[in-house]
């Protein structure tokens, strides 16, 4: 659940943001016209703590213009664009205050299920601010129950899980943890430093998915895409890589990208049918053949 003081420090960033400029009256009746106050007026005070707040939490600074009526305004907005971090919670909490303030869109908006394990986000947090290692006990799909320790350097989201992303001392090596598969956590004393070498963005740079493989190299990967998956991949990439490098128009493009080769490349792509054909290396393409000679054989 969402704090509700967190809530109301993003309607006010959401507000100003689509508002440009607004007096403080008229941040106040907004305020009781939206539900997220109870219905009552902004104090002054409170505003002005909420102000105080949001430069704290998300470096965000709102000023006021005294020469234009006392207008309040975000004095730099670009912070938020060019953080992807405070975009995202941006643009979550706004959705829950909308939802929440439209009490009638219960049921009506829909949501993919994310799996336990969110209790933990918080935890991971506070030890990387502290650099403090966590002990944990952990369950995977493929091994019994055991217990790491791991020095969380990032954490990463996809496909519905969440995961640390850090040196596991046990295996003295990066490894990705799905915070799902966590049973019990604790954070120690000890501490440890992230090292200058490491780099979140750099590190999945060239892959699809959450697990890397430190020892492949990336490589040209191309691929021939048909049908309306072309308009999929055209507006929600398959990797940041990606480039359409040739167009015919009613038949099929072709898409090039620079990706290091995993098993979740593999099934992203078999996850298009019909309608991809890798062209590009040729171990890859003889990957998805195997696999999809595997499936029709499970059919016959």
């Amino acid at each position: 659940m969402i704090s509700k003081t967190i809530n109301r420090y993003i309607w006010l960033l959401d507000t100003l943001q689509k508002k440009k400029k607004l007096t403080f009256e008229e941040i106040s009746d907004l305020w009781r016209k939206s539900g997220i106050g109870d219905g009552k007026p902004l104090p002054l005070r409170t505003f002005h703590q909420h102000r105080d707040a949001i430069e704290e939490l998300f470096g965000v600074k709102i000023k006021c213009d005294l020469k234009d009526n006392y207008q309040y305004f975000i004095d730099n907005p670009q912070a938020m664009c060019d953080d992807r971090t405070r975009r995202w919670l941006l643009n979550s909490f706004s959705l829950s205050n909308m939802i929440i303030a439209g009490h009638n869109m219960n049921g009506r908006i829909l949501f993919e299920n994310v799996p336990r394990g969110t209790e933990y986000l918080q935890p991971v947090i506070e030890s990387m601010q502290q650099n403090k290692v966590l002990k944990l006990d952990y369950q995977s799909f493929s091994e019994h129950r055991k217990t790491y320790h791991i020095e969380a350097y990032a954490m990463k989201v996809y496909h519905q899980r969440w995961y640390i992303v850090g040196r596991l001392q046990e295996q003295d090596a990066i490894r990705q943890l799905a915070l799902d598969r966590i049973m019990e956590m604790e954070m120690t004393d000890d501490s440890y430093e992230v090292p200058n070498s490491f780099d979140a963005e750099k590190y999945y740079a060239n892959t699809i998915g959450v697990f890397v493989n430190e020892d492949m190299k990336p490589q040209k990967v191309r691929i021939r895409v048909y049908g309306k998956q072309v308009e999929y991949l055209r507006t929600l990439p398959l990797h940041r890589s990606q480039e359409e490098v040739l167009t015919k128009h009613e038949q099929f493009s072709e898409f090039q990208y620079r990706l290091c080769l995993n098993p979740e490349l593999s099934t992203q792509l078999l996850a298009m049918g019909e309608n991809v054909e890798v062209l590009e290396p040729m171990e890859l393409r003889e990957e998805i053949k195997r696999r999809l000679e595997d499936c029709l054989t499970k059919y016959k």
